[in-house]
């Protein structure tokens, strides 16, 4: 169980300081004994309404409902429309017009621009250098293994097993389900006659027996249930679309539970903080059923099918069971929430835009720190000649609070205004019929779209020699 008191930073903080990733600060509060183990598990292109517990109704989602009956299920938790703009904000605390990284970039496929370790901050650098035994499994993508071998250690893992993403030139890195084409420590190779997913479980689970003894971050980006579809070792004959996408569906949530019922067995769920859930909605063209309704896909779109994130918490003795929360959240806030459960100061050092939950999820706070979420970015980035930057100065996106929602166009216009609560479809466009309520409500977020940078950053890395497969720029 969790006994949380405070104390000063001391030899820790110093650790850190002299590592350049925190500096000193107030003592917070901290774990008295070991601190918690992490599990985070990210589900790729996935909407609420292929969950349970979210009301979906497709398909049965027993061990994804468990986690939630045990712990605190978020409705109100954004992340970006797409992949890269996910794992960059989950990764650095930091919204995509801060990093840069606003757009998709396919770094294995594309080349020039990738995610550097130097140029950033993460949270399994933070971890490791606190003490954290660290593992990684599934989807990176943000790195090329052929140019940089040691990216994983550099990101701050000790350990990692991760399809390496199709690499230009080299057609067998295309598989990330049957047959993988992985990078672990030791290079990359095919794994003939293993699924990926459960490979990348296998290596989790090998991890955590090696380090049960140690407090361990446990990064598990599945794969699943992106496209291709795919049959599963649980569905060999699943055909068509829909039919494997349900059983894809299926064996995350068979994933899952192997994971709980591994850490129940090595006598370390009561010590674990597992987190799940998705980088964005459903791959379009799917359509799903939630309490009653038909939903289309949404990947790579803001209408909250596609940004409002399943999210759920599961932690024996921090977490209250069966708890709903109504609290704000978004990608930027893992990384602070993580630093806090496992005992870190407080980092005024580099910018943040996240804020911690840790005291939402004690049951401490109903509410989270924050007025406002926001989500931003989808579609390819483009080059210049400079490199990899956003496809527009100023990116599109969208902020809402726990009633309201608007949407921002490239010219740093709200176009949009929705009252979720009566229009959670986002049907009807306030703006069409303004009253004084509206027009105070859209110069409330006026206030916080004027509080943006008039164009956001590009994406930071050193230059690096010119490979065949880069990209040209437009």
């Amino acid at each position: 169980m969790y006994a949380f008191s405070k104390r000063g930073c001391g030899a820790l903080g110093l650790r850190l300081l002299a590592l350049g990733c925190i500096a000193l600060a107030a003592a917070h509060a901290v774990p008295a004994e070991s601190p918690p183990n992490i599990l985070f598990i990210l589900v790729d292109d996935l909407g609420k309404e292929w969950i349970g517990c979210y009301g979906g109704e497709s398909v049965a989602t027993p061990r994804i409902d468990a986690l939630a009956a045990s712990g605190m299920r978020f409705d109100h938790a954004y992340s970006m429309p797409q992949c890269t703009p996910s794992r960059v904000t989950l990764l650095t605390g930091q919204y995509p017009w801060r990093t840069g990284w606003v757009n998709h970039w396919d770094v294995p496929r594309w080349g020039v621009g990738y995610f550097d370790w130097s140029a950033y901050t993460t949270f399994p650098q933070l971890l490791q250098a606190a003490g954290y035994a660290t593992c990684a499994a599934g989807k990176w993508q943000i790195n090329d293994f052929r140019l940089e071998p040691e990216a994983m250690r550099k990101q701050g893992f000790d350990d990692w097993c991760m399809w390496t993403g199709y690499e230009t030139g080299n057609p067998p890195s295309g598989a990330r389900y049957w047959d993988p084409y992985v990078n672990t420590p030791a290079g990359s190779e095919t794994r003939e006659g293993t699924f990926g997913p459960a490979l990348y479980a296998d290596h989790l689970i090998q991890f955590m027996t090696e380090h049960r003894d140690e407090p361990m971050l446990l990064y598990f980006a599945m794969a699943l249930t992106h496209t291709p579809f795919t049959t599963t070792p649980h569905a060999p004959e699943a055909a068509g679309p829909l039919a494997q996408h349900k059983a894809m569906v299926v064996y995350t949530d068979y994933l899952v539970g192997r994971l709980v019922d591994h850490l129940v067995e090595l006598g370390l769920r009561d010590n674990t903080v597992i987190v799940f859930t998705t980088d964005n909605g459903t791959t379009r063209g799917i359509q799903g059923r939630r309490n009653g309704t038909t939903v289309r896909g949404a990947k790579g779109d803001k209408h909250e099918a596609g940004v409002c994130a399943p999210f759920i918490v599961s932690a024996p003795g921090l977490v209250p069971p069966g708890s709903v929360s109504p609290a704000l959240t978004d990608f930027t806030d893992l990384l602070p929430t993580f630093a806090a459960i496992a005992g870190l100061p407080p980092d005024h050092t580099a910018p943040r835009d996240g804020y911690s939950i840790l005291p939402v999820l004690r049951g401490d706070a109903t509410e989270s720190a924050r007025s406002w979420i926001l989500s931003m970015g989808h579609g390819p980035a483009v080059l210049d000649a400079a490199g990899v930057r956003g496809k527009h100065p100023f990116a599109s996106r969208v902020l809402r609070d726990r009633r309201y929602k608007v949407w921002v166009n490239e010219s740093r216009e709200i176009t949009r205004l929705h009252d979720l609560e009566a229009d959670p479809g986002e049907t009807r466009n306030l703006l069409d019929a303004p009253s004084p309520e509206s027009g105070a409500v859209v110069e409330r977020f006026q206030a916080v779209v004027e509080s943006l940078p008039a164009e956001d950053a590009r994406p930071r890395y050193r230059k690096r020699p010119a490979n065949p497969w880069d990209a040209t720029p437009n």
